[in-house]
């Protein structure tokens, strides 16, 4: 829900709510910082799947997710390219910490999503 005020509200299906800020110079998320955050997140909780599908998870301490992104130069204004940095620290070595990071972007429905190319339907409420 967009207010006269500039912010945007926004509700989800399970009822949770965000203030999106609409300036750079506000405090909060902007819609960029969101689509960075879902994929961050999907991320991190597929690591976890992953971890427990190749059997290491209860050598793994945390899993850190972190997402930014290029801007695309182009007229359409998009992201052209996601920069994903996974920590994962405990008692596991590189060769694991990536089987974890491969599996968990075969897993993540975020991931997936952006990598396809999904089709946008818009209704108009009259």
């Amino acid at each position: 829900m967009f207010a006269k005020d500039g912010t945007v509200l926004v509700t989800s299906a399970t009822m949770g709510e965000i203030k999106v800020v609409t300036t750079q110079s506000q405090p909060g998320f902007n819609p960029l910082d969101l689509l960075y955050a879902a994929l961050s997140s999907c991320l991190s909780l597929s690591a976890s799947i992953a971890a427990v599908q190749l059997g290491v998870a209860d050598r793994i301490e945390t899993i850190e997710v972190r997402v930014t992104g290029e801007r695309s130069t182009e007229k359409r204004s998009r992201v052209e390219e996601f920069h994903v940095a996974l920590s994962i620290s405990g008692d596991v070595d590189r060769h694991t910490r990536e089987q974890v990071g491969k599996l968990a972007l075969e897993i993540g429905t975020i991931g997936n999503t952006i990598r396809g190319n999904p089709t946008i339907s818009m209704i108009y409420d009259d």
